[in-house]
């Protein structure tokens, strides 16, 4: 599958392979709580107040402000489904997991926004390589405790 943004504000990473189970993914990705495990990896400079809880992940981005994603759906063992909070716009993020083998598990990364079609062409580019970015953040994570 291509990674491609679907001209409609559909955003799809490439399906990425990841070391760990599918069960490892899900439980690190549907906890935010476990934020804390990684978040001395998190460059300072790109994200600044990071607080998160069970649910929801709030950090300020520079220039866009804060945003705060909130776990909207979960799907045990295959995906978890964020939205924007405080979004101007409707805008959701979900990652899928698909076991591959004992302790390998493959990920894609969506994201759906709503937009006119002129923000969409200033933005289209910038949102797939956020997309594509972070799927591969996701792959060099450490799952297992």
């Amino acid at each position: 599958m291509d990674a491609v943004g679907d001209g409609k504000g559909r955003y799809e990473s490439q399906v990425k392979k990841v070391g760990a189970s599918s069960g490892s993914v899900y439980s690190m990705l549907s906890d935010l709580n476990n934020i804390s495990r990684i978040k001395e990896r998190i460059p300072a400079d790109k994200i600044k107040d990071l607080r998160f809880d069970t649910d929801t992940c709030s950090i300020t981005v520079e220039p866009v402000g804060e945003i705060t994603f909130a776990i909207c759906d979960r799907i045990p063992g295959k995906t978890v489904k964020f939205s924007a909070v405080n979004s101007p716009v409707p805008f959701y993020l979900w990652v899928q997991v698909l076991p591959t083998a004992e302790s390998e598990s493959k990920i894609k990364v969506t994201c759906q926004v709503e937009l006119n079609a002129f923000l969409r062409s200033m933005v289209s580019r910038q949102l797939q390589e956020a997309v594509d970015r972070l799927a591969d953040i996701l792959t060099v994570i450490p799952y297992e405790k």
